[in-house]
C-alpha cells in the first residue's frame, strides 16, 4: 500500500498543492528526506511564481502529477548540510531553482549543462531517484544535493533573487551563448513580462541597444521609462515593423503565445539570430527563405547548467540587477495565479513564506 506524503520521509513538511487540474491550492502537509550527507536543508523564505508553475497546476501539458505543489525559484537560508557538504554552511542565503537532480556523468553533465541532462530532476512534479514525487518551494523546507544549490550574494535582497532562478538564466544564458552579450550590439526583446524585463535589464548591463517589441502600445513608456529601452516597436504597426527592417543583431522571444516569426526574422541584420525562450502550444509557421537570405538563425534556450546559474547571480549581485516584484502572502497565492493568468503583474509575485506559510497552517 502506498505512503502518504506526510510519511513517505522521516522530516515533516507544509506547503500549498493543488490536488487536481482544477489548480487550486490549499495547505498541505508531506515530508522531506533526511539530510543526506551531500545535501544541504534549508529554511525557505522567500519564493517566486512562474508562468510555468500555472500550467502545470492545470495541467495544460499534459504531464502534471498531483498532489502536484510548485515553486522553482526558491530562495531561503541553510539549517543544515550533510557531512560530505563542501560549499555551504549552516547560515548561508541559498537557492534551488528548476532542477534539482541530474545524471552528472552524461555528456551535458559533463560540459555544465545539466538542465539538458537526459536523465533531469525538476524542482517538482517529477520522480526522484527514490521514486517519490519531488514538491516545490511554495513549503516550508527544501533538501536538496548541494550541487543544484545555488549561494545567494550577501548584496542580494531575497525576495529579489527568487525569480531570478527562474527567469534570469533563461534570459541570461542565451545572452551570453549567442554572443549577444557585447556593447554596441542591437538587441531586441520581444514581450515585455516576468522573462522579457530581465531581458532588458542584462542585455543593457551588457552595453548593447535594446528595443521592446510589443503587441501592447501601452506598455512603450515603462519600457523605456523605467526599465531603460532605447526603443519600443508595436509589432502590429507595419509601418514601425517595416522601418525596423535589418536593424537587430538578435531577438530574444519570451512569448509562449502563437505569434508570427517571419516579421521578427525580417528585422535582423545578415547573420542574426532569434531565440525562442517561449513555448506556444501550437507549431510556428516558419518560411525557409527568410533564414536563407541573410543567414538567418532561429534557436532555443532553456534555463543554464549550476555553474552558470551561479554566474548570473553574481553578475547580477555585482550590477544591482533585479527583478520587479509584487510580495505577496501565502493566502493569496489563488488569486496571484488568477492575475497572472492574466498577465496582471509587474512582473514576477513572490511568495513570503517565511513571515505567512506558519499562519495558514
Amino acid at each position: 500500500m502506498a505512503k502518504l506524503p506526510e510519511d513517505e520521509h522521516p522530516i515533516k513538511a507544509f506547503g500549498w498543492a493543488a490536488r487536481d487540474s482544477s489548480g487550486i491550492l490549499s495547505p498541505f502537509k508531506f515530508s522531506r528526506r533526511e539530510t543526506g550527507e551531500k545535501d544541504v536543508t534549508f529554511r525557505v523564505l522567500y519564493c517566486g511564481i512562474c508562468h510555468s508553475d500555472l500550467h502545470s497546476l492545470k495541467n495544460e501539458w499534459g504531464f502534471s502529477t498531483y498532489p502536484l505543489l510548485p515553486g522553482h525559484e526558491v530562495v531561503g537560508v541553510v539549517t543544515e548540510v550533510g557531512s560530505k557538504v563542501q560549499k555551504f554552511e549552516v547560515g548561508d542565503n541559498v537557492g534551488v531553482g528548476c532542477m534539482v537532480g541530474s545524471c552528472l556523468s552524461c555528456e551535458s553533465c559533463a560540459n555544465d549543462l545539466e538542465n539538458y541532462c537526459p536523465k533531469l530532476i525538476l524542482t517538482y512534479g517529477a520522480k526522484n531517484i527514490d521514486g517519490t514525487i519531488t514538491y516545490g518551494g511554495y513549503s516550508d523546507i527544501m533538501v536538496t544535493d548541494e550541487h543544484f544549490v545555488v549561494r545567494i550574494p550577501d548584496n542580494m535582497p531575497l525576495d529579489a533573487a527568487a525569480p531570478l532562478l527562474c527567469a534570469g538564466i533563461t534570459v541570461y544564458s542565451p545572452l551570453r551563448y549567442f554572443g549577444l552579450d557585447k556593447p554596441g550590439l542591437h538587441v531586441a526583446v520581444v514581450g515585455l513580462g516576468g522573462l522579457g524585463h530581465v531581458a532588458v535589464k542584462f542585455a543593457k548591463s551588457f552595453g548593447a541597444k535594446v528595443t521592446v517589441i510589443s503587441t501592447s502600445p501601452h506598455k512603450m513608456k515603462e519600457a523605456i521609462e523605467n526599465l531603460g529601452a532605447d526603443s519600443f516597436l508595436v509589432s502590429r504597426d507595419q509601418d514601425q515593423m517595416q522601418a525596423a527592417v535589418g536593424t537587430i543583431d538578435g531577438i530574444i522571444d519570451t512569448v509562449s503565445a502563437a505569434h508570427p516569426l517571419v516579421p521578427l526574422i525580417h528585422l535582423l541584420k545578415n547573420n542574426g539570430k532569434i531565440v525562442m525562450l517561449g513555448a506556444p502550444e501550437k507549431p510556428l509557421e516558419l518560411i525557409a527563405f527568410s533564414l536563407i537570405m541573410g543567414r538567418k538563425i532561429v534557436a532555443g534556450s532553456g534555463i543554464g547548467g549550476m555553474k552558470e546559474t551561479q554566474e548570473m547571480i553574481d553578475y547580477a549581485a555585482k550590477h544591482k540587477i533585479t527583478p520587479d516584484i509584487e510580495v505577496i502572502p501565502i493566502d493569496y497565492v489563488n488569486t496571484a495565479m488568477d492575475r497572472l493568468a492574466k498577465a496582471d503583474v509587474k512582473y514576477r509575485f513572490v511568495i513570503d513564506i517565511g513571515n505567512t506559510l506558519k499562519s495558514s497552517s
